[in-house]
């Protein structure tokens, strides 16, 4: 028996409808992850430029460790953070979930870039590639914010989006310069802490 072509276009339909509708209405639970990334990174990057202008005298290996200790730092936070947001009202919608599975393709996307970067380093002795990190970050940061505003139907956050791809390109400008790291803290702050403080705000109130 074959299924009615006219039905299952109407449930499409509806699907569709009821998805838009969620998106609408639904608050997107990611703000602590992006304050929590703004923080603890945007904190690194400081340390960075530190470190890249000679304002403290340490071992070479210190940007190593430095990056090393934020990312166990964040790790340990959306460790914490991840099982506060599963309790939340609305964790389990599609919406959120779908939010959630882009944000944690870019974290992956990341650390694999970042692992690949430190492989290169090591293999030739030549850190220059690390200098594209930031702007792969914000590239990596605009998809997620687009995704995000496709799944909401919230325009600010494609700006959000356009923003970071504009930072991620900008960034280019400041290749072999410390001065990257400060701006890449001023663009943490625009694209994560910021936004993230707005949706950190915005989350339902706990059901009691």
């Amino acid at each position: 028996m074959t299924q009615d072509p006219t039905s299952t276009a109407a449930a499409d339909i509806a699907f569709i409808r009821d998805l838009a509708e969620q998106g609408r209405n639904t608050a997107p639970l990611n703000g602590p992850f992006l304050i929590a990334a703004a923080v603890i990174f945007g904190i690194a990057n400081l340390g960075q430029w530190a470190l890249a202008t000679g304002q403290v005298d340490v071992s070479p290996w210190a940007p190593l460790w430095l990056w090393v200790g934020a990312g166990a730092v964040f790790g340990l936070s959306l460790f914490v953070l991840t099982r506060r947001h599963d309790t939340k009202p609305g964790a389990n919608t599609l919406v959120n979930k779908a939010i959630g599975a882009s944000w944690t393709a870019v974290g992956f996307g990341i650390f694999a870039a970042w692992l690949a970067f430190m492989g290169v380093g090591f293999k030739t002795g030549d850190w220059a590639i690390m200098w594209a990190m930031p702007s792969l970050v914000f590239a990596a940061y605009g998809s997620a914010w687009f995704v995000a505003g496709e799944m909401t139907g919230r325009l600010w956050m494609k700006g959000i989006a356009l923003l970071s791809y504009a930072g991620a390109a900008g960034l280019g400008l400041f290749i072999g310069d410390a001065a990257i790291y400060l701006v890449f803290t001023v663009l943490f702050v625009l694209v994560a802490l910021v936004p993230g403080i707005v949706l950190t705000r915005q989350e339902p109130a706990a059901s009691v």
